[in-house]
């Protein structure tokens, strides 16, 4: 059996609730630290990390590239929560004899914030209640769902489910990604039509795919240019799949009517970023997996993921 753990450290607890929402009283001799920053210079980062032999990384706020996992001597488990997590080299974790695992979630709380994009940019509802705070009423007129074209890029989990609501509110669903098949479709209940064709003509795109070589600005300027005057675009999904000088001139030429962004390029998002000040935009901050109910499993699964490390028993373990 391994030397039981000694010190945590969780990373980037930016609402300050680890403490409150994780049942640490379960943990009897570990001491753990909590940092509420998001650190982005390594020698800094490597400092501050060296003393812990766990550590919990929320989400990828903080990536683990080999070279920062090779500057920790004394690192032994490294749990992400959630059950995968792109920005943590596997491999370099297997060499090093790390152990590194994942946590349960809760549901699919992106489907929401999708939902809250779409129905915020189409009924100008941010936009409204201003206006409504400072003494007017019904300065715009909104679109409904009903009749409405939804196109979907990505139908995998959250693609179908973010389609099926859609369905469900009278919308017609259209879809599209490079590996969708007809018969995949059909199970959903929507049509599989090419990119050129999603584009064109549908009144809501939004995206679900997962981030890769191949998926990076997937929506670039030419594709932003093929769609309707009247059309937004959500992303939920990664920043970088929308390339974002593209969009933010997009916006600001008015050739597309909004766009809902919950991921960026760069997070926690600059006070100066361009895409701040681009018109026609509703705007959260990484909400997708932000609820009550998902950080009380990741914190519920990091406990138990220790305990289960002390016991010789790894779970939910992640390999290359």
């Amino acid at each position: 059996m391994p030397d039981a753990i000694k010190r945590l450290a969780i990373l980037d607890d930016y609402q300050g609730v680890a403490m409150s929402m994780g049942p640490w009283d379960k943990l009897p001799g570990v001491e753990v630290t909590v940092f509420r920053d998001t650190l982005t210079d390594r020698a800094t980062l490597v400092q501050r990390l060296a003393p812990f032999d766990a550590i919990l990384a929320m989400r990828e706020r903080t990536p683990f590239p080999r070279a920062l996992i090779e500057a920790l001597p004394n690192l032994r488990l490294l749990i992400t929560t959630a059950a995968r997590n792109r920005s943590i080299d596997a491999a370099a974790c297997a060499d090093r004899g790390i152990v590194f695992c994942g946590t349960a979630s809760s549901g699919d709380p992106t489907t929401d914030i999708t939902w809250g994009l779409i129905l915020n940019l189409m009924r100008d509802i941010p936009a409204q209640q201003a206006a409504l705070r400072a003494g007017q009423w019904q300065t715009s007129v909104g679109w409904g769902t009903e009749g409405r074209t939804l196109g979907i890029i990505g139908l995998g989990k959250l693609g179908a489910r973010a389609a099926k609501v859609g369905l469900a509110l009278g919308m017609k669903v259209i879809a599209w990604s490079t590996n969708l098949t007809d018969e995949r479709a059909a199970e959903v209940g929507v049509t599989r039509v090419d990119k050129a064709t999603l584009l064109a003509t549908a009144d809501v795109v939004t995206l679900h795919l997962i981030l890769s070589d191949r998926s990076r600005g997937i929506i670039g300027a030419g594709d932003l240019a093929q769609m309707k005057p009247t059309a937004y675009i959500v992303n939920t999904s990664r920043g970088p799949l929308i390339d974002q000088d593209a969009l933010i001139a997009a916006l600001k030429a008015g050739t597309i009517a909004g766009a809902g962004i919950d991921v960026y390029d760069i997070e926690p998002l600059p006070k100066d970023h361009p895409v701040l000040s681009a018109p026609n935009t509703v705007l959260t901050p990484h909400l997708g997996y932000v609820t009550q109910q998902n950080y009380r499993a990741y914190y519920d699964g990091t406990v138990e993921a220790i305990a289960a490390f002390n016991a010789g028993a790894p779970v939910r373990v992640i390999t290359p």
